[in-house]
């Protein structure tokens, strides 16, 4: 079975901003004025959908549990000390090494 690509991985929500961020050419501009928001949190939006990219295109992370942590991470959903109290009581379950 193949493995997912990242876009394939990408709720709703992200899929339609991606759509919206590629019809706008990219503006930020625009994309906050289409959302009704201001420039810094649409630019706060595509950071965060950057950073969940880069982790579910990541070859090195090879655990489901591990690439779903990292990915509400990168949305600001969890701080980064939950993060690594997380991942650390996770390859202790399976072990890992934290």
């Amino acid at each position: 079975m193949a493995a997912k690509r990242w876009i394939d991985l990408l709720g709703e929500e992200d899929l339609a901003f991606l759509k919206r961020f590629v019809l706008a050419s990219g503006s930020l501009k625009e994309l906050a004025q289409a959302y009704g928001i201001s420039y810094p949190t649409v630019r706060l939006r595509l950071d965060r959908l950057i950073e969940k990219i880069k982790v579910l295109d990541s070859q090195e992370i090879t655990s489901a549990f591990e690439r779903t942590l990292r990915a509400q991470f990168a949305e600001g959903r969890i701080d980064e000390e939950t993060l690594r109290v997380l991942l650390a009581a996770h390859r202790a379950e399976i072990g890992g090494s934290s």
